[in-house]
């Protein structure tokens, strides 16, 4: 059995830390690089960097902020947003990271997939999927969560990883900055209809809530932001629940 990840995530805006609710409302939260640092002493597994306005804006990554996190930290490390090239994901592979996200530029255009998927291996490749519930299921949502897209989450996941993809992360919109729990229905599904990892994000307000993705919701990983960000839980006291919990993480 593999063991569960804990992946803090940096929201990135105009070269600050950000966070809100469902998307909207951000707030500052800190410096990246001092975070970034913070997380990988704290024990994090792995960290992921979203550049959050990059493909709204239309605008390349903001690499050189990019390049100061990936010096602070000795985890592996994930970096999205306007990413359109396989030029692109050369540049910020080469800048420290070890894995790139694919949102938007991966729902317009699926091919992207398999050809970074082919160039970098699908190793490499994260499909990132932003979710909104729908009275028939959930439907996902591009640039930032402003834009409908019709593509139904189950069947955008199974497309992703046939394509090349070779993890998943997967956030509800509609649970995000809410603190009031993952929405396990959502990733229970997608965990069971792909053969990838499938990284759980949007929601987490407190342990208990990482236990229940993790059992009932069947995650690989589960991604937090302002829980940590402001301090509401310890990595290290997370990972003593789990532990106490009975879930394999790393120590």
């Amino acid at each position: 059995m593999l063991v569960k990840r804990i992946i803090p995530c940096l929201d990135v805006n105009r070269g600050r830390v950000v966070k809100g609710v469902n998307f909207i409302d951000l707030k500052d939260a800190g410096d990246p690089v001092e975070l970034a640092k913070f997380y990988n002493d704290e024990g994090a597994d792995e960290l992921v960097f979203l550049d959050i306005t990059a493909s709204y804006e239309n605008r390349e990554i903001i690499i050189d902020i990019v390049r100061k996190v990936a010096r602070q930290i000795f985890i592996p490390f994930t970096v999205g947003g306007g990413i359109r090239s396989v030029r692109d994901i050369k540049k910020i592979l080469l800048a420290g990271a070890d894995k790139v996200s694919l949102n938007t530029s991966a729902v317009t255009n699926p091919e992207f997939i398999t050809e970074a998927a082919n160039v970098f291996g699908s190793q490499c490749i994260v499909v990132a999927i932003d979710a909104v519930k729908r009275s028939d299921g959930w439907e996902v949502v591009k640039n930032s969560g402003t834009k409908p897209t019709g593509l139904d989450v189950l069947s955008w996941a199974k497309k992703a990883t046939e394509r090349g993809a070779g993890e998943i992360l997967l956030t509800s919109i509609d649970c995000d900055g809410t603190r009031k729990g993952y929405d396990i229905e959502l990733v229970r599904r997608i965990s069971e209809s792909v053969k990838v990892p499938v990284v759980a994000s949007g929601g987490a307000g407190k342990i208990d809530d990482f236990v229940q993705i993790f059992r009932e919701g069947k995650a690989d990983a589960a991604l937090a932001a302002s829980l940590f960000h402001f301090n509401r839980v310890r990595i290290s006291s997370l990972k003593e629940r789990l532990q106490k919990n009975q879930i394999l993480i790393r120590n």
